[in-house]
């Protein structure tokens, strides 16, 4: 692989509520769009898995790496405070999302599409008359303990956001674990099809995985919530090796 960021220098602060200076840069977002139609909504969990599985897709694609044609977008995204949308389509509007320049990931019953970044203010007319609050979902059923083998993705137990700002947070989270992996392991994540959970933490839990060390996402508080920590990226046992917190 080409276009390591890893090391990439805001990194960890474009994460960061404090970063103050991550604003003076061009602002830039990058888009997601969420089928859900009417009489088949994707479940909860599955749309919040997809959405963080779809920033790792485009991440590691090759046009987002190098000179691949969405690279520059990327580099000016990743120079500035990192944002995710995530915005919801149905009938038309989904095929007319379709039809732009993205990628599109799929889960058991969710379908996500991302888009490279683009400017704060020049998102594309198709995508910017989709509407972006009050998404949300309902799993049918409790999900399963996460697979140990692959990155879970924790949530704070104690912040209420709708779908798909949790969407977008488990982008970021998923993020934040590919900027701390080798090219290696990111190649053998990538491989497998980008396995991961997003659970929320038990709440005697989330402290300490705050403090563990490992990949936090603090939100900078422009929406829904105030700023603080919203996810933590724990590592897995085969892949995403991030580290875990002990039992």
């Amino acid at each position: 692989m080409t276009g390591d960021t890893s090391d990439h220098p805001t990194a960890p602060a474009a994460f960061d509520s404090g970063a103050s200076c991550l604003d003076e840069a061009p602002q830039f977002v990058l888009p997601l769009v969420v089928r859900i139609e009417r009489a088949t909504p994707p479940a909860r969990t599955d749309a919040l898995e997809t959405a963080a599985r779809a920033v790792l897709t485009l991440l590691s694609d090759e046009r987002a790496l190098g000179d691949g044609v969405w690279a520059q977008a990327v580099r000016d995204w990743e120079d500035a405070r990192i944002r995710k949308v995530v915005r919801r389509a149905r009938g038309a509007e989904w095929r007319r999302a379709e039809a732009l320049d993205g990628i599109t990931v799929t889960g058991e019953t969710a379908e996500v599409r991302v888009f490279p970044p683009v400017p704060l203010d020049g998102w594309p007319g198709d995508l910017a008359r989709l509407q972006v609050s009050g998404t949300n979902l309902d799993d049918p059923r409790h999900p399963p303990a996460p697979d140990p083998a692959a990155p879970v993705l924790w949530l704070n137990p104690g912040v209420e956001m709708t779908a798909g700002k949790t969407m977008a947070q488990a982008g970021h989270g998923a993020q934040l674990a590919w900027w701390a992996l080798s090219d290696t392991d990111r190649e053998q994540w990538r491989e497998a099809g980008f396995p991961l959970s997003v659970r929320a933490a038990a709440e005697d839990r989330w402290g300490p995985l705050t403090r563990s060390g490992l990949p936090v996402v603090r939100d900078a508080g422009f929406t829904e919530i105030a700023p603080g920590p919203t996810v933590v990226a724990e590592g897995g046992l085969r892949f995403g090796p991030l580290g875990r917190l002990e039992a």
